[in-house]
């Protein structure tokens, strides 16, 4: 193969954790990174804000650069994943239309879809301990994040480790049914 010649690739596996601010989705993807067999990519959507400048936005142009990040989050994502990248996603699938763009990007084959989730006042608690989310945050998101229902695998963090957690998600990984849920979601 010459070097002008690309290399022929199948796209990567995308494990996508879903759940609210304080679920525990960066914590769950550290320790699944650490056990995974292979290389694979953690990509939080919190590291694509962080990456913005901050200068100072008025209220009618805040919503449009937080829409512009997510957007181009979700591409980098799938084209991570399309160039043969295992990814792990931390996620929140607040909003309808972002869980509308992932299915229209990721080949739906190749995505585990991870419910990550505890009770709103385990939220609340680890939301106050960390203090550096707004006071709320999780509440305001609970009812929303999980209301499209459609789910590979679910973890509990209020009565499971991250670290249980992920060797959960590692063993499903090696029996992982068909159809996906985002197979199951894109017919709908």
């Amino acid at each position: 193969m010459s070097s002008r010649e690309p290399e022929q690739v199948t796209g990567g596996l995308i494990i996508f954790l879903n759940g609210t601010s304080s679920s525990g989705k960066s914590s769950l993807a550290v320790e699944l990174a650490g056990i995974l067999d292979g290389p694979c990519f953690h990509m939080p959507v919190d590291a694509f804000h962080a990456m913005r400048s901050k200068p100072e936005l008025t209220p009618d142009q805040l919503p449009v650069v937080l829409r512009r990040t997510w957007m181009g989050f979700h591409r980098a994502v799938a084209g991570m994943a399309a160039a043969g990248n295992n990814i792990i996603v931390d996620h929140i699938l607040s909003e309808p239309w972002r869980l509308d763009d992932c299915l229209d990007l990721f080949a739906p084959q190749d995505v585990v879809l991870v419910k990550v989730h505890c009770p709103l006042p385990e939220l609340e608690r680890r939301e106050k301990a960390r203090g550096n989310r707004p006071a709320g945050l999780a509440a305001l998101q609970f009812d929303r994040v999980h209301a499209h229902g459609v789910y590979d695998i679910e973890c509990d963090t209020s009565s499971a480790s991250p670290l249980e957690c992920a060797h959960l998600i590692r063993d499903f990984l090696r029996h992982r049914p068909r159809p996906t849920a985002f197979e199951r979601m894109r017919k709908t």
